[in-house]
């Protein structure tokens, strides 16, 4: 009896908290370091603290950053994920999980449901959740009555991925993915490069999806496998999502810039023209990324260069190299470094599994050596620039895993790293002038985070099961 008027207690404030904070749900929390602690200012100051200085351009940065969200990340209408009901304590909670090998029956068999709810439980979630994605160490709770029959059922299949099962009046089963509700944290650092881009950013604690998702931002103006130098300067504004507590994943970059060591300032200002779909533009609205990327994977290491007389390190001759090897891990993605179609996707003797893509203007880019292609993909399929199409490996004459990237132009091959574009695309007349205006707010957003980490963002969003979340 005290677990459920614990349960009722916790359900009750929970709706509260869901009410009070959801005017745009989206509530702001300037987030101020002590030490290195960050204290979190939530709707009310305590009597105990100071007021604290105001911070104009602060504040007026958090508004346009919630005022001109992308879509993937804008807050819907306020709708709160129900608490879960109470029920009469004579029923039944029972949690459990998957286990390797196990289907969804044998879960719910070894929970000791009865057969008559397990498929009707099953039928519920078909077409809804697809059961060859279900993993080891996905939990689950059922409610069970009297008659130990489940009035309800919850599988979690993950932090944006929870489905409800209800009985209904007429004794059948019906499921609908639930809405989540997530804390969205902007956040900023910056650093100087010692050894590596990897190095600079897993000392702040971030994870490699981050470092990828910085490093194609810039891919159509900088190689970041050959041209970083130690001394270098970045810096980024980003957004990560949490669910009690859980990191879910990482949210757009919102502004990057990369400082060389005394050579260029690259900058990046993420903004959705009216007419248009999100993207990066430079300071002066021209949109990053051109035609072709530098390089197919963007983090690799370059272990042999362009060039027409090489030694060959298997067959010991001299013969051209019209290619950049770029070494990584085996099952490293590659990516489509333009827009394309598949011309060819098999087995190339010494070039071992190979793609080959047809551009525009004469243009076609080859990837030798992978470990694998993308599942699906067919020959005669077009792709987008940054699609994955395969995997490193070190298939065919190779002595270790990389790609053997080449581009060729109407007939002749060309050194890819040597090869300059024009952008995409440049905003003129209104439409710059509004991207000018966005970019001075988010400037002023990047300036007031601080040099160290020393504020951050907070706010909730609600991911609808119609709207889902774009992650790097």
């Amino acid at each position: 009896m005290k677990k459920y008027i614990k349960d009722a207690v916790q359900s009750i404030i929970h709706t509260g908290k869901i009410f009070l904070n959801s005017g745009h749900f989206s509530t702001i929390v300037i987030t101020v370091a002590i030490s290195g602690t960050a204290l979190f200012f939530a709707n009310i100051t305590p009597a105990s603290l100071p007021t604290p200085v105001a911070l104009p351009e602060f504040e007026e940065a958090v508004a346009d950053h919630l005022a001109t969200e992308s879509p993937e990340t804008a807050a819907p209408p306020a709708l709160a994920q129900p608490p879960e009901p109470l029920w009469p304590e004579n029923y039944n909670r029972i949690e459990g999980e998957l286990r390797s090998g196990d289907t969804l029956n044998d879960a719910l068999r070894r929970a000791q449901i009865n057969g008559n709810d397990r498929t009707g439980i099953i039928r519920a979630l078909d077409g809804l959740l697809d059961f060859r994605s279900l993993r080891p160490r996905d939990h689950f709770t059922a409610v069970l009555d009297d008659d130990d029959a489940v009035v309800e059922y919850r599988y979690h299949s993950g932090p944006l991925d929870i489905y409800l099962v209800s009985r209904t009046d007429d004794d059948q089963f019906q499921a609908e993915k639930m809405s989540v509700i997530l804390e969205r944290q902007t956040k900023k650092i910056s650093g100087r490069i010692k050894s590596s881009l990897f190095a600079a950013f897993q000392s702040h604690g971030e994870q490699a999806r981050l470092i990828y998702g910085f490093a194609e931002i810039f891919a159509s103006r900088m190689d970041f496998n050959v041209e970083i130098r130690k001394g270098d300067r970045f810096q980024l504004v980003f957004e990560k999502y949490y669910r009690d507590d859980e990191f879910v994943g990482y949210g757009p970059i919102l502004y990057a810039r990369y400082e060389q060591t005394g050579g260029d300032v690259l900058e990046a200002f993420r903004y959705t023209p009216e007419d248009g779909l999100a993207s990066y533009f430079d300071r002066d609205g021209r949109e990053l990324g051109a035609s072709f990327l530098r390089s197919p994977v963007p983090m690799a290491r370059v272990t042999s260069g362009f060039n027409r007389r090489r030694m060959h390190p298997i067959l010991n001759q001299v013969r051209p190299h019209l290619a950049v090897d770029l070494a990584a891990p085996t099952g490293t993605p590659v990516m489509a470094t333009a827009d394309g179609r598949v011309i060819f996707r098999s087995r190339d003797g010494g070039n071992g599994n190979m793609v080959i893509l047809e551009h525009s203007n004469g243009y076609r880019s080859y990837y030798a050596h992978l470990s694998g292609f993308k599942r699906g993909m067919k020959v005669g399929e077009r792709v987008r620039q940054r699609d994955i199409i395969g995997y490193v490996g070190a298939t065919g004459l190779a002595t270790g895993p990389h790609v053997c990237y080449r581009i060729r132009h109407n007939g002749e091959y060309i050194n890819p790293m040597a090869m300059r574009f024009t952008p995409r695309s440049e905003l003129e007349g209104e439409a710059l002038i509004r991207f000018q205006d966005h970019r001075r707010k988010l400037i002023q957003l990047a300036d007031s985070l601080g040099e160290k980490e020393q504020a951050v963002l907070v706010g909730r969003i609600t991911v609808d099961p119609d709207q889902g979340l774009t992650l790097l």
